[in-house]
């Protein structure tokens, strides 16, 4: 009987060691002070090289050392995809988080560049910037994903995303077919935001974003492939998802500033793709 009793307990005991999740796929939860410094950044670099960051400009290539330096610090792969669009030079930043299976990509994305006219605060530092938090918390968590991780930061959406089509058109159909799904996020700090606008393509990234507002009763608004970088890839047959936050008065205009984004918004964005991407990482 002693035996028995023991054997149950040692099963037991076993059974609540497996159900115990893993502490790193435990999505953390970042505050605005985590987010907000990137979009001062940002901020100060348009500042100082003539009030943009658009493709082809100083600023621009400032903005890209920016987030490479913090991947770099963080321990990510960075890899700089070079192309050409209207004479200059232009840049994708990509960055992938050792480790997870190679065969199946879960890949994240945000364009990094402004118009000419303005430095581009919320469209897309605030994308940018949320990416960038969501990057550094897998390295802060040490995250083991069992799908692999890779970001990227994109140049010259703006004139009509040019550098994601550049990227997923130097893929080889190889590399395309290890790509499960690609999440993107352009525009995630509008003031008086009236609903999240989420893409529904591929069931479980769209099940991801949703289910996190849900929980929140946070609107949202259900919107197919169309209006960024994520159209890259699904013109490529690359099941996509992600979101928007929607322009205001300020998009593509001098007045873009990080004035522009409301904190509050930044940082349930922020934390909402934290969440998709924690979920779908853990996915086979």
């Amino acid at each position: 009987m002693a035996v028995a009793l023991g054997l149950c307990a040692a099963l037991v005991g076993a059974s609540a060691a497996a159900a115990e999740p893993r502490a790193d796929l435990v999505p953390p939860v970042v505050t605005a002070d985590q987010v907000m410094p990137h979009l001062d950044a940002l901020q100060r670099i348009a500042d100082r090289d003539g009030g943009n960051r658009a493709h082809g400009t100083r600023g621009y290539r400032d903005s890209v050392a920016y987030v490479k330096a913090a991947l770099d610090k963080a321990g990510f792969r960075t890899t700089l995809h070079r192309f050409t669009h209207d004479g200059a030079t232009g840049y994708n930043l990509v960055a992938d988080w050792p480790g997870g299976d190679p065969g199946h990509v879960v890949f994240a994305g945000a364009h990094l560049d402004s118009v000419a006219a303005g430095p581009g605060i919320n469209d897309n530092g605030s994308g940018s910037a949320a990416l960038l938090a969501t990057a550094l918390e897998v390295s802060r968590a040490g995250l083991t994903p069992d799908r692999h991780l890779r970001f990227a930061w994109w140049g010259a959406e703006e004139a009509g995303m040019v550098g994601s089509t550049a990227y997923v058109r130097d893929l080889s159909a190889a590399e395309r077919d290890r790509i499960d799904v690609y999440l993107n996020v352009d525009m995630a700090g509008t003031k008086d935001i009236r609903q999240w606008l989420v893409v529904h393509d591929d069931p479980a990234a769209a099940e991801a974003f949703e289910g996190w507002f849900a929980a929140r009763n946070l609107p949202t608004f259900e919107i197919g492939i169309g209006g960024s970088d994520h159209v890259s890839f699904g013109d490529a047959g690359i099941p996509v998802g992600g979101f928007a936050t929607g322009i205001d008065d300020c998009t593509h205009d001098a007045c873009d500033r990080v004035e522009n984004v409301d904190p509050q918004t930044e940082t349930l964005s922020t934390n909402a793709f934290i969440s998709a991407v924690w979920q779908l990482a853990a996915r086979r």
